[in-house]
């Protein structure tokens, strides 16, 4: 039986601890324990970026910082990263938008009868992407994963 080898568990592992950190730090913001953190998008840390940070550090740590290895990772990595706190939290800052305009439209069309409008059966998720702390604390997170999983091989 073959097994996954071991830059992707480290990679896997480090999402898994990200995203479980999820439910932390939801507990610190908000005083309450939410397991449904766990499973979503954007918040501390980024899960995205300690993903990729960790399967960059592995390689880096396994073959050298400058091998072709090393290399992709990084660039794949600082994508991802990027991505991951620019067009993805602006996507969800434009759900917001759209949701509290939803919000706003229907309050207008209660007030006003002529004014017709049918609301969203579902709000946009506003939740998709990251602030850069998010994305520094995930990075700094697989950072020190994928350099203690090198450790082990």
């Amino acid at each position: 039986m073959k097994y996954m080898n071991r830059g992707m568990i480290t990679s896997l592992s480090a999402i898994g601890i990200a995203q479980g950190l999820k439910i932390v730090t939801h507990k610190n913001l908000t005083g309450r324990w939410d397991w449904r953190s766990m499973f979503k998008t954007g918040g501390m840390p980024s899960s995205h970026s300690a993903g990729v940070a960790s399967l960059a550090a592995y390689i880096a740590a396994k073959k050298g910082w400058d091998s072709i290895e090393a290399a992709i990772a990084i660039i794949f990595g600082i994508i991802v990263m990027y991505d991951a706190q620019g067009i993805r939290r602006h996507t969800g800052e434009i759900a917001k938008i759209v949701n509290d305009l939803d919000a706003n439209i229907e309050l207008l069309s209660g007030q006003h009868p002529g004014l017709f409008h049918v609301k969203q059966e579902k709000e946009l998720n506003e939740l998709l992407g990251h602030q850069p702390v998010e994305v520094a604390g995930g990075a700094l997170l697989g950072f020190i994963i994928g350099n203690i999983s090198s450790k082990f091989d």
